[in-house]
Order: C-alpha cells, then structure tokens, then sequence
C-alpha cells in the first residue's frame, strides 16, 4: 500500500510546489516562485518514471499529475509573468493573455489524457516545458519589452494545443534501485536552485527555450516540405498537361 503512493506523493509536492511559487509571486519572490516551477517539473519528470519502476501505474495517478500539471505549470507561471509583466497593461489584454495560457494547457492535458499518441513524441509543446518557458522567462522582465512577453505567452499557448512533434523523454526509464536515491537527487536540486535562484533560473530557461524552439521549427520545416513538394506535383501536372494537351 504505501508503495503504492509513493509516485503520487510526488505529485503532491509537484503540486505543493505550484502553490508555493503562486504565494511568491504575490509576495514578489520572483526569482524563487520561478525556481518552484522549476522544482515542480523534476518532481513531474520523477513521478511517472517511479511508478513505472515500482510497476504501481494507475488512473488515480494520472488524473491527480494533470490536475496538479494545471497549477503547477499552468497556473503559475501565467501569475508570475502577470505580476511581472502585465498587470500595468490594459485589463483587459493582461487578464486575457494571462488566462489563454493555462486555459491552453488544461486543453493540452485533455487531449493528451484520452487521444493515444506518437511513439517516442509528445503532439504539441507539454505543459511542463512551456511553463517552465514562460516562469523563467518573467525574470527577464526588466529588459524585454511587455509586447514581446505577450507574443511570447501565446505562441506556448498555441504550441501547446498544435500538432507540433516534441520528442518526449519521458518514456526513459527508472531503474528500481534508483528510487531510492530519487529523495536525495531532489534535495540536492532544491539546495542549489536556493542558493543560485537566478542563475540557475536562466540556465534552464535557455534549456527549455531550445527545446520549444527545436519542435516549431521542425514544423516549419515539415510545412515548407509539404509546399515544396505540392509545387513540384503541380509542375509535373503542367507539363504532362501540356506534352499530352
């Protein structure tokens, strides 16, 4: 039985975490309601690969990482870059644009929870990536103007509901020895994440921006592709047309 909850007590602290970094953000701890964030995504990147590893996988436990994913990486991050950013915008664009983001995410989870998907990829940006863009991008705030945030929480917003192909690591696997070891690992992050808030903020930001940027262009690419090779078809047809016209 307590086997059995381990994962999901680290999708509690996920969500624990989501909470904290929601009240630092309003007590203007920015750097440190990011690094919650941060923390939230190796607690989100652990829990699935320890309940694999201990062979305890159960629905109760992916609808209670959704849930606890919509707060921690939805939710979240949508506030703090609000209070960063967009709150001295006109109301009704800054309350909009801070809302499409984990409205987004919710509908990024709903498709992910009931449509099968693509071996060894996620379909469309995940959540935990796109709010960890967007929490550690916040903290750039003083040098990047708040139009480019805003363009910049939309385009996660609409990767994360689009067709774009994310290679997903998540399948990587855990094993069961290390389980053991999984405490210690977060411990460790947790301290030097206090110690360098901002630094390690920024290192991951640029991690996870390569990431995002990695799936968008290789939809770009696959776009171009496609007209490439629809213009080839049609100048092939015209002069087959016009050899047999």
């Amino acid at each position: 039985m307590i086997q059995k909850s381990i994962p999901s007590l680290f999708t509690i602290g996920n969500l624990m975490l989501g909470m904290f970094g929601i009240m630092m953000a309003f007590d203007g701890k920015l750097s440190m309601a990011a690094i919650m964030v941060i923390i939230a995504m190796l607690l989100d990147g652990l829990d699935g690969r320890v309940a694999r590893a201990l062979k305890c996988e159960s629905e109760f436990g992916k609808e209670l990482d959704s849930l606890s994913d919509v707060v921690s990486f939805g939710v979240a991050p949508a506030l703090i870059m609000y209070i960063t950013s967009l709150q001295d915008l006109n109301s009704a664009l800054g309350w909009t644009v801070t809302a499409i983001f984990p409205v987004f995410g919710a509908l990024r989870l709903a498709r992910f929870n009931v449509r099968p998907g693509i071996p060894g990829y996620f379909v469309g940006l995940p959540i935990p990536a796109a709010g960890g863009v967007l929490a550690t991008l916040a903290l750039f705030h003083k040098d990047v103007s708040a139009p480019f945030m805003i363009v910049a929480t939309l385009l996660l917003s609409y990767l994360m509901v689009s067709t774009v192909k994310y290679p997903n690591f998540k399948k990587v696997g855990l094993p069961k020895k290390a389980v053991v070891g999984s405490p210690v690992v977060i411990v460790i992050a947790v301290a030097v994440a206090v110690i360098f808030p901002e630094q390690i903020s920024k290192v991951i930001f640029v991690l996870l921006a390569l990431y995002a940027l990695y799936g968008f262009k290789q939809n770009i690419d696959r776009l171009t592709a496609r007209r490439r090779h629809r213009r080839r078809r049609r100048a092939e047809d015209k002069v087959y047309q016009s050899k047999n016209g």
